[in-house]
C-alpha cells in the first residue's frame, strides 16, 4: 500500500504546489489524478519517488517511509516504483531492447550496465514484455524510428521490467491521438490487473479516466477536491475541480464497444 500523510510541497518562490495531501492507494488499485494545469498533479507523482523533494509530510510505500531515506536507500526503494513519462524519456539512439533493459539498471552492477551485458533472465523477460505489448518484432529497431504510441509501449515495458509494486504514470496520452490514447490506457490497466499492481495516472482527459480507472482523485490548487469512483464525477463536481463549463456537453458517454473493452 502507498500512504501519503499531510504531504506538502512549497517552492522557493513561496508557491504551494501541494497542501497537506492525505491519500492511501491499496495494492492493485488503479486511480487517476485529474485537475487543471497547476493543480499539483505532476508534483504529487514526483514527490512520491522524490524526483521532487517534499517540503513536509510522509510518503510510505508499505512499511518504508520514503521521505526519511538516504540517497543510497532511496535508489533501492525506487526499484519498487516504475515511472512512465509523458515524453517517453527513451534514449533515441538505442534500440527498443536496450531501452527496455535500462529498467534493470538498479539491479545490475556498474560494469554490466556500462557494457550492456544483462543476465539472460532479464533479456528473456524483456522479450516477454515486448511480446505482451505487441512490439517483439521491433526489439532491434532504434527508438527514434518508432511512433508515439510505440514509444509509450516501450516506456511501459521499461517500467514493468523493474518488477515494481507501484506504477507512477505522468500524462501517458498527452502526445497521442484519441485512438492510441485509449489503447495505451487500456494496456496500462490490463497490465496492472494481470500483475496486481497499484498505479497512479496523471491525466488531463476526464473521459478517459472515467472509462478505464477504478478511482479518481481531483486536485485543485494543491488540495484534494474529490476522491471517489468515476461515476461520481458529476457536472457539479467537475465545476468544483475545474470551474464553470458545460460539462454535460464536454463529457460525452462512451459507446458500447468502448465500455465492453474497458471492462475486459
Amino acid at each position: 500500500m502507498l500512504r501519503l500523510e499531510k504531504l506538502v510541497k512549497t517552492y522557493k518562490t513561496g508557491d504551494q504546489a501541494l497542501k497537506a495531501v492525505d491519500l492511501e492507494v491499496p495494492e492493485g488499485q488503479v486511480l487517476a489524478l485529474i485537475g487543471p494545469s497547476g493543480a499539483g498533479k505532476s508534483t504529487l507523482i514526483r514527490c512520491i519517488n522524490r524526483l521532487v523533494e517534499p517540503t513536509s509530510g510522509k510518503v510510505c510505500l508499505g512499511d518504508v517511509d520514503l521521505t526519511g531515506l538516504s540517497s543510497g536507500h532511496l535508489r533501492r526503494e525506487r526499484r519498487r516504483m516504475g515511472m512512465i513519462f509523458q515524453e517517453y524519456a527513451l534514449v533515441e539512439r538505442l534500440s527498443v531492447m536496450e531501452n527496455v533493459l535500462s529498467g534493470r539498471l538498479g539491479y545490475v552492477g556498474f560494469w554490466r550496465s556500462f557494457l550492456r551485458r544483462y543476465p539472460q533472465s532479464d533479456v528473456d523477460e524483456a522479450f516477454r514484455l515486448l511480446d505482451r505489448v505487441g512490439l517483439a518484432h521491433m526489439a532491434d529497431k532504434r527508438a527514434d524510428e518508432l511512433s508515439g504510441g510505440q514509444r509509450q509501449r516501450v516506456g511501459i515495458c521499461r517500467a514493468l521490467i523493474q518488477n515494481p509494486a507501484l506504477l507512477l504514470v505522468d500524462e501517458p496520452t498527452a502526445s497521442l491521438d484519441p485512438k492510441t490514447s485509449r489503447q495505451i490506457m487500456r494496456l496500462i490497466c490490463e497490465l496492472c490487473k494481470e500483475r496486481g499492481l497499484a498505479a497512479i495516472i496523471n491525466i488531463h482527459d476526464v473521459a478517459l479516466a472515467q472509462m478505464f480507472v477504478q478511482r479518481v482523485i481531483g486536485l485543485r490548487l494543491g488540495a484534494v477536491e474529490f476522491d471517489g469512483p468515476p461515476e461520481g464525477l458529476t457536472p457539479d463536481v467537475l465545476t468544483s475541480i475545474y470551474g464553470e463549463e458545460d460539462w454535460e456537453a464536454t463529457i460525452a458517454p462512451v459507446d458500447e464497444d468502448d465500455t465492453l473493452e474497458a471492462a475486459q
